[in-house]
Formats: C-alpha cells, structure tokens, sequence
C-alpha cells in the first residue's frame, strides 16, 4: 500500500513493489496514482511469471520426442519414446527440471539395473542424457542430471552369431524373393532397412556394384555409400531384376504377398518383415536368429578368413573420426571387392537360384545400367 511522504509542507504518496527481494518505488502526487502503479507494476511481475514458468518434465519429453520424430529413423525414435515411458512410470511428469537432480537420476538408474540389466541402465542414461543436452542447448534446462551418473557394469552376452551351415539351411528353404534377400545380406552386410530401402536406380550392374543407404549416423542424416557386388550376388539380382513380379515398383524388395491382409501393400517396400526368419528357421530346424545376425556372420567370415580390420570395417561401413575415417582414406572398393570375392564365392550353393523365369523387357527400367 502506498505510504504518506510529507517533505517540504508538500504531501507525496510512496508507492512501492517488492520483486525477488529488489525493492521498486515511486512517488505520486496522489493516493490513487500511486495505487494504480502498484497494480501496474503487480501486473507486469505475474505476466513475466507466466512467461518464465518453470519448465516440467513432461514439457522437456514432448518437445524433444517432437524433435526426435522429426530428426531421427523411425527405429531411433521408438526406442527414446519407450525409454520416456519408463521414465514417467516411476518419475512425476509435472516436476519442474529444476529440482529433477543427480540424486533423482541416481534413483531412478540404478532401479533398472536391478530390475532390469546394467545394459538397460546405461541405455537409458544414454537417451535421458542426450536429450537433456538438447534441453540446455534449445531451452536453457539447468546442468544434466544423467552425465553425473556414472555408468553400471554390464554383463552383456556377446552377440549370437549363427553358424554358416544354419544360415545356408535357412537359405534352402526359402523361396523366391526371400532367397534373393538373405543372399544380399550376406554378400553386402547390410541392415534390414537398407534393403527395404534399395532400389533399381541404386543398382549398377555395369560397374558391379550397388549403393546403400543409412542413417545409422550421428546427425540422423541419410546417407549413401557404394558398396561393391560380388559375381554371384551381380548374377542373383540380375537374375531378380529380368523376372520380378511387381514390375513397376522402384524397389528391389517388396510384398508380394496377396492375401486380405496385405493386398493393400502389393508392390510397395517393405516396413517391416515380422516373424519371417523366425519362420525360416523353424522350418530349417536351426536356433532362431534375425536378419542383423547375418550382418554379424559376415563380418565373422571375413575376419576368420584372415581379412584386415580395415576391410572388414569399410564393408560394415561403420564410421567414426578417429577409426573408420582413418581407413576409408587409405582403402578402395577393388580391394573390398577383392576380400567378397575371395571369401564369399567359395560358400554356399554354386547354382543360380530358381526363380520363375519372365521374358526380360527389350529396354530396362531408367536408373539401372546393364
């Protein structure tokens, strides 16, 4: 409330508004002048509150899985969706980002490693602390909770890596398309959404080789590397290419299935491939594996065969500035041609696989060179 001020014979009214302990004050003439700023000044303090409110953590989870949808494969951003919905069963969503601290990380990671695995606590120490990086950087969140946490011991089994000859049953009992599929696996080391993403325009038959896409990077960018064909893989695709059934589709795979359930789908890439190699390997009578694990039995052939790291490493294409990068510069494709070659051709059936034959077009589709 304003206070009287006589100085002078002359009577004043004092206004004044404390804000964050700073003390602002005014003087009028008149006692309803100075009531006025007051309520101007209040005014003005509640507005910039609201302005300023704190931000929750369920604000911080939706605005960076916007972005995560937006930036990511849809792979990527699945998995941070999920590891939010785990955080939020057992963390209040409506807590400010302020007092979410170390100690509330600590909790909440070390509970899933009890409850779960030490791998599964760093994974989601991994995700949690990168998108509160994104916080800070776009939304000015406090220091992160998650990088002072440090990381639980991990008792990971190593990767199931099928023998080749459980592989090459699988192979035999498969038909069609499918055969083709697991062939370039094989033969290219490729992720599943690298041949769900292939197509004829990313195969050069001339130049013996064919071109993959990833987003396996750190920005989430897609991006292409050449990867070279071995003579039996060039034989197999060609052999595709002249009698594949969805011939207008740009795609080297797609469904062909018919049936009520997938007729929509006829001729478009594949998404996903649910339960295939489960199928095969059970009809094949070998321990399950997925299409990732014959990435991993490549990679094992080459090595067991003798083949340098380096090698091995440019046909997974992974990269890194201080590894992959390093040997990338000082390698070419004929010499990765060279190590397929060696390895791969001398495994598996010599014969070309059967596919209903159709007459092959006097003129290919654009985009694929003979």
């Amino acid at each position: 409330m304003p206070s009287k001020v006589i100085k002078n014979s002359k009577v004043r009214w004092l206004a004044c508004v404390k804000k964050q302990d700073v003390r602002k004050q005014r003087l009028f003439n008149t006692r309803s002048e100075a009531l006025d700023w007051e309520a101007q000044m209040r005014r003005e303090l509640e507005e910039e509150n609201v302005q300023t409110r704190t931000v929750s953590l369920a604000d911080w989870a939706t605005k960076y899985l916007d972005y995560a949808r937006a930036k990511f494969a849809e792979m990527t951003y699945r998995e941070k969706r999920d590891v939010f919905k785990r955080f939020f069963r057992t963390i209040t969503p409506d807590l400010p980002v302020e007092a979410f601290t170390a100690r509330h990380a600590l909790a909440y990671l070390q509970v899933q490693a009890e409850q779960r695995s030490g791998y599964a606590s760093n994974k989601a120490r991994k995700n949690l602390a990168a998108a509160w990086a994104w916080g800070i950087k776009y939304h000015g969140l406090p220091a992160n909770p998650f990088m002072l946490v440090d990381r639980f011991p991990e008792e990971r089994q190593p990767r199931y890596v099928p023998p080749e000859d459980d592989f090459w049953a699988v192979y035999e009992v498969a038909q069609g398309q499918d055969k083709v599929m697991l062939f370039a696996y094989l033969h290219l080391a490729a992720r599943r959404s690298e041949l769900f993403r292939l197509t004829w325009q990313d195969v050069d038959f001339s130049l013996g080789r064919v071109r993959l896409s990833t987003r396996k990077r750190r920005d989430g960018s897609l991006e292409y590397d050449w990867i070279p064909m071995t003579s039996e893989l060039k034989a197999m695709l060609l052999r595709w290419w002249e009698s594949r059934p969805a011939r207008d589709s740009q795609n080297v795979f797609v469904c062909l299935d018919e049936t009520s359930f997938t007729r929509e789908y006829y001729g478009k890439a594949f998404q996903k491939r649910q339960h295939l190699m489960q199928r095969l390997c059970k009809r094949a009578n070998v321990k399950p594996f997925g299409m990732h694990a014959i990435r991993h039995l490549t990679a094992s052939t080459l090595y067991h065969a003798g083949q340098p790291v380096a090698v091995i490493q440019t046909i997974l294409r992974h990269k890194s500035p201080s590894t992959t990068e390093r040997y990338l510069k000082g390698l070419g494709l004929e010499h990765t041609r060279q190590a397929l070659e060696e390895v791969m051709v001398k495994r598996g059936p010599a014969k070309v696989i059967p596919i209903n034959k159709i007459e092959t077009p006097k003129a290919l589709a654009s985009g694929v060179s003979i």
